[in-house]
């Protein structure tokens, strides 16, 4: 399921080292968690989220140079100084040539995680890896959730999250424009309904 094995302290090498049979290891704290596929509805919404950042990140008046920012989902291999392996479902990141990354040390900064809800990865997705990805710092952590209809937007310090159900809006550097998403419209795509209804 998604909950950690605690039954020993695991190391980054460690969950390298394990098979691929399907399912996403991470490292979180010393922690094991392990995770099965997730189903349709989370990578659609994975798919839907990633083409929008795509047009965000390339969008007119989005300035180009050394903190030229990119976007890529799961599997992935993050980790955020300390000895684990964190698998975001989709992030925005940027490298110090401001490249594509090559290997996973290169990611010199997390703009933006999203974590797209499946029933066994709700606790971790909300707690464990929400406060870590706070701890480090990183500018905005987006919990989608399919069966609630919202995101709810984490950013470091907050003690509870901003709820959104109609509209987000991510700015990807300060002088580049805002982009929204309409959630109503995003959530019907999703699920495979018409969104004229």
């Amino acid at each position: 399921m998604g909950m950690p094995h605690a039954a020993e302290r695991w190391t980054a090498d460690q969950v390298r080292a394990l098979p691929d049979d399907g399912n996403r290891y991470e490292l979180v704290s010393g922690e094991l968690v392990v995770t099965p596929a997730p189903r349709a509805s989370h990578q659609v919404a994975v798919s839907e989220l990633e083409a929008w950042l795509r047009r965000a990140v390339s969008a007119p008046g989005v300035p180009v140079g050394v903190a030229r920012l990119h976007v890529l989902h799961s599997p992935a291999d993050i980790s955020l100084g300390e000895d684990e392996v964190l698998q975001p479902d989709l992030f925005v990141y940027a490298t110090a040539s401001g490249r594509l990354v090559r290997d996973w040390s290169e990611i010199d900064a997390l703009f933006l995680v999203i974590e797209v809800l499946s029933p066994p990865t709700a606790r971790n997705d909300r707690v464990v890896k929400r406060v870590r990805y706070q701890r480090a710092g990183v500018p905005e952590y987006w919990v989608v959730d399919l069966d609630a209809r919202i995101i709810e937007c984490w950013r470091p310090g907050d003690e509870r999250p901003e709820i959104l159900a109609e509209r987000i809006s991510w700015q990807p550097e300060a002088a580049a424009p805002a982009a929204e998403l309409d959630l109503p419209l995003f959530f019907a795509t999703v699920l495979g309904e018409d969104a004229r209804t």
